[in-house]
């Protein structure tokens, strides 16, 4: 089963400064969402320093072009909304964006590869793959 890989793992993977660890996900067809790439630029223009700035922009957009991104269109939009309302009547919602990246998962019948199970483990029919 192919993987969308959830923000977590990303920026793990930014952190270790590690070019073989991207390229392994390159070589694996791997996706991300919409939303993940949001989190990434965010995470740049959060940056302390421009010397921290410049290093999470040369990751983010070498990520940006190497791994397809799913968008969130009706589709997704149909899934996340059932999702939703199925963890609200569990009492079990999770964030806002591990939602949309669950639904976008669950959607195009992807695993999430993640450092969150805990959060995204809540969500029935999602198959998980945990990085560490």
């Amino acid at each position: 089963m192919a993987l969308l890989i959830d923000t977590s793992v990303l920026v793990d993977l930014e952190r270790a400064r590690s070019p073989a660890l991207l390229q392994e996900i390159e070589d694996q067809g791997v996706f991300i969402s919409a939303i993940s790439a949001s989190e990434l630029l965010h995470g740049v223009e959060r940056a302390a320093d421009d010397a921290r700035r410049a290093r999470r922009q040369a990751f983010v957009e070498r990520v940006l072009d190497i791994v397809p991104i799913l968008p969130f269109d009706l589709d997704v939009a149909r899934v996340h909304a059932r999702t939703w309302a199925g963890l609200l009547q569990r009492g079990a919602a999770i964030g806002a964006h591990d939602l949309i990246i669950a639904a976008t998962a669950l959607c195009h019948d992807l695993a999430v590869l993640t450092r969150n199970a805990r959060e995204f483990g809540r969500v029935d029919g999602l198959e998980l793959r945990t990085f560490e």
